[in-house]
């Protein structure tokens, strides 16, 4: 943000359940549509227009939303490692079939309940290999073995997640069909369900307003990927879960097959995206390669500098 070209004004919000927002509950049946409704209301407040917008992970994903419902107001959009358009977890092919009617294997149930106490207690600490937040941020976040310069700061920034069985991770149910988990009705990992994105794939491809977007992504993304760890299609086949039911019944996620499908289908209907891959990189392209990362943006700025 800092590195930014003369003439941009950056503005980084807190998302509901995230950072310094009021306290409030996200409810997930509404899928993306409480952040939506958030940031469209925070840009009325503030009086701007119109403007560009950048997404990173599960804030990239829910421009496949506000895109359609902020309409003109949006210059262009660009969209760092997001999830699928299609939900995270229990969908099996470029369309995004559920693997179940019941959407088992996403929501707040598929979450490490170790991982979540520790970024309640707001644990600082490297000890548990599988779940210490620390851990989880500098195996996964970026490519190892990069470690950022504000290594201390970032933590900060992941620890500030308002946790709770109706925040993060969220409620969930149980179902006879692996891996025996299915979304609640509260907080951001039910959010992200494909149970509750209804049909914003649709309303994104066929809206009339149609920004440029670029999609940025690291090479070597182990969360949002066609074989991503935390998704329990790649865990069962790798035999980290036990009892997959097998690829035919629930195979990884095609995370960003299904991304790239959805933007073909943005540009066959009159819109234009540029996919940009950087090598040696994980979830954070920004972080772990921000001069490259603010090149290719401030480029795709440049395709609508009013």
């Amino acid at each position: 943000m800092l590195a930014l070209p003369s003439g941009f004004r950056s503005i980084a919000v807190d998302l509901r359940g995230y950072g310094d927002t009021e306290d409030k509950l996200i409810d997930a049946t509404r899928g993306y549509s409480d952040w939506v409704d958030d940031l469209i209301e925070f840009t009325q407040v503030l009086g701007l227009e119109r403007y560009h917008v950048v997404g990173h992970s599960m804030g990239g994903a829910l421009l496949f939303s506000l895109l359609p419902a902020a309409d003109a107001s949006i210059r262009s959009a660009t969209l760092v490692a997001p999830g699928s358009p299609y939900g995270f977890g229990g969908t099996k092919d470029l369309a995004g079939t559920p693997c179940y009617d019941d959407f088992a294997g996403s929501g707040g149930g598929t979450v490490n309940p170790e991982f979540a106490r520790l970024m309640g207690a707001h644990d600082r600490g490297d000890e548990n290999p599988q779940a210490s937040p620390r851990v989880v941020m500098n195996t996964f976040y970026w490519k190892p073995p990069f470690r950022p310069a504000r290594e201390e700061e970032l933590l900060s920034s992941v620890l500030s997640e308002q946790v709770g069985p109706d925040k993060y991770p969220g409620d969930f149910g149980t179902s006879p069909n692996w891996p025996g988990v299915t979304p609640g009705t509260l907080g951001p990992v039910n959010a992200m369900s494909p149970k509750y994105i209804g049909d914003s794939v649709q309303r994104f491809v066929s809206a009339t307003h149609k920004p440029p977007i670029l999609w940025i992504r690291g090479a070597d993304d182990q969360i949002v990927s066609d074989n991503s760890l935390f998704e329990f299609g790649t865990l069962g086949k790798l035999g980290a879960v036990p009892g997959w039911p097998g690829e035919v019944i629930y195979p990884p996620q095609p995370m960003v097959g299904q991304t790239r499908a959805v933007l073909e289908q943005y540009a066959a209907n009159g819109g234009a995206y540029r996919e940009a891959v950087l090598d040696g990189c994980g979830n954070s392209a920004y972080v772990e390669q921000p001069n490259a990362s603010l090149a290719l943006l401030v480029e795709h700025l440049a395709l609508r500098p009013d």
